[in-house]
């Protein structure tokens, strides 16, 4: 089986022009469709003569199809209809209880499985995915967001049988995990013709039944033309100075030209149909890039002395095809060096319904997760096979942040993980110390402990408040005491990290002592240990009634403002400062 279809991306339902049929046939399945419907902007209702009718309207006029419907029916309607699995829309079946939501038809590389998750939470229903290599939680070849050639079933039905597959990549590219059976080979041009193979390269390359061909987003093309160029001139100008190079076009990561050429409609036509971005550059930021084959014509015409070559080496790499052209077009080509990935991920304050699904996707995307123990044993289920784990202990955070930092630059997809928010007291700043731009940096923000120990208090962060850390290790203490006084001055509410521990056994005591030289004795004072995890506990006081050796390192304490009150039994901040009662 060969896949080269383009670039062509398909947005989940909620997020982007996603066109999403519903059909159905009874009562039971029009509400359950009206759900979808209006928590989908792009989902609609299909209305024809017939379920049948309805059903075959969705397959050749939306991107994605969810039918409330036997299985069985549905197969016998879509049968005759199926086509290509690249082209061919997804198709989630919903039987009439909405118990299930099965991913019926493309499920990769029409995205049915995750579209089957996404009707399965807003119905409250249950996915059924049977792709193999989601079942045994692998990722599938076709679903790692590049084009993918070759045999793609031979090759992901050895890697589920455990039987060896070689990796050989002409660079190291931010892949996910991969199971241990898929090990690094040779590089390319060096490999033998027998077992089977992943390639990850840019280049033509011979594909046999054994081998599958990951086309990473190495090249960047860049454009000239004279004014109305044809699209067909661009577009085989390009193929042409690609196929004398021996690249492919599924590997181009964009088309880049001068900013004055973004209207230039054969150019975008090129783009579109590639299924690649245009980016265009101010003509002064290209005349500062270093070309061989500047000229003088050009500057005159446009204001930089090159355009095609310039575009193509804007952000660096290495022209692999310096400019060519033809009657009213020129084209070069260079190839950019792998960016690896650091993904900052916030675990949240440790109940795992508390860890949002976009932290769960990254350590899921990850080849690398860093992080504290007993964080990453929080999340060691999540992992996928072959995940390399970088764990150490208490005191080890600027190991940790050098690691991750490292990784990521060698060109991996690294997942850093923290606890709450990473950057929050946590991972996030100092591995931004280290991070520069030759990695990509993703942060995911996760609930912080504040957070999760407020809402068990009350709502005592509804109007203006502090955070603060009682922990001397990086800050002087005279500092924390001045920060102190100037919150309890300004009748903000504080919340206190790092509050108290075996070594700093005092100075929670005294930071209660400057709050209560500005507030009333009343003024109420929380803390929440382990919040949200199995060994939770509350304990709420006054400033007047706290003792703070209820308080230890696991605890966060909330101080309340001179207007916090309590009110059967919790913390309120009233919004304003204005008291209804």
């Amino acid at each position: 089986m060969t896949s080269t279809a383009p670039h062509r991306h398909r947005d989940t339902p909620g997020t982007g022009p996603h066109r999403v049929g519903l059909v159905a046939a009874t009562a039971a399945g029009r509400r359950h469709a009206r759900t979808l419907a209006a928590a989908w902007p792009h989902a609609r209702l299909v209305e024809a003569d017939g379920v049948a009718d309805a059903l075959r309207t969705a397959w050749t006029t939306c991107d994605a199809v969810v039918v409330f419907l036997a299985t069985g029916a549905v197969v016998r309607v879509l049968a005759p209809l199926l086509g290509d699995k690249r082209t061919d829309p997804a198709v989630v079946v919903v039987d009439e209880a909405a118990r299930h939501a099965v991913a019926l038809l493309g499920g990769h590389s029409g995205g049915a499985n995750t579209l089957a998750a996404e009707v399965a939470a807003l119905l409250d229903a249950r996915p059924v995915v049977t792709t193999a290599t989601d079942a045994v939680d692998l990722p599938g070849l076709d679903t790692l967001g590049w084009p993918v050639e070759g045999a793609v079933a031979a090759v992901s039905r050895a890697i589920l049988d455990g039987e060896p597959v070689r990796l050989v990549a002409d660079a190291v590219w931010p892949l996910p995990a991969l199971p241990p059976n898929v090990h690094p080979g040779p590089p390319t041009g060096e490999h033998p013709q027998d077992g089977y193979r992943v390639l990850v390269t840019d280049r033509v390359v011979p594909v046999d039944d054994r081998t599958v061909v990951l086309r990473p987003p190495s090249l960047v093309a860049g454009v000239g033309s004279s004014r109305g160029v044809p699209a067909a001139e661009v577009d085989a100008l390009l193929h042409r100075a690609l196929a004398d190079a021996g690249l492919s076009p599924a590997s181009l990561r964009c088309l880049a030209s001068v900013d004055v050429k973004a209207d230039e409609e054969g150019i975008r036509a090129t783009a579109d149909t590639l299924g690649v971005p245009l980016r265009t550059w101010p003509a002064a930021e290209l005349s500062a890039v270093d070309v061989p084959h500047p000229s003088e014509v050009v500057r005159a015409a446009v204001g930089t002395p090159s355009v095609a070559e310039a575009a193509a080496l804007r952000d660096g790499g290495t022209l692999l095809v310096p400019k060519t052209a033809s009657a009213m077009a020129t084209v070069a080509v260079a190839r950019h060096a792998p960016r690896g990935r650091l993904a900052i991920v916030g675990l949240g304050p440790g109940a795992a319904d508390l860890r949002t699904p976009r932290a769960v996707a990254e350590l899921r995307r990850a080849a690398v997760v860093v992080g504290l123990d007993q964080y990453v044993d929080q999340v060691r289920d999540l992992l996928r096979p072959g995940t390399r784990v970088l764990a150490s202990g208490l005191g080890a955070e600027e190991e940790r942040a050098r690691s991750a930092v490292a990784e990521a630059t060698a060109g991996h997809a690294v997942a850093l993980v923290g606890s709450g928010d990473a950057g929050v007291y946590a991972m996030a700043s100092p591995a931004l110390e280290y991070a520069d731009e030759r990695i990509d940096v993703v942060g995911v923000p996760g609930v912080t402990a504040a957070l999760a120990a407020a809402a068990l208090l009350g709502a005592p962060i509804g109007h203006d408040h502090v955070y603060l850390s009682l922990s001397d290790l990086h800050t002087p203490w005279p500092v924390i005491e001045r920060r102190v006084a100037a919150a309890a001055e300004a009748d903000l509410v504080a919340l206190l990290y790092n509050p108290r521990s075996r070594a700093r056994d005092w100075q929670l005591g005294a930071v209660l002592a400057t709050f209560a030289a500005h507030r009333p004795p009343q003024t109420p004072v929380g803390v929440v240990r382990n919040a949200s995890r199995p060994d939770e506990r509350v304990h709420l006081a006054t400033l007047a009634t706290f003792d703070p050796t209820v308080v230890d390192m696991y605890g966060l304490v909330v101080v309340g403002s001179s207007q916090t009150r309590l009110v059967g039994g919790r913390m309120v901040t009233p919004r304003g400062y204005r008291w209804r009662g």
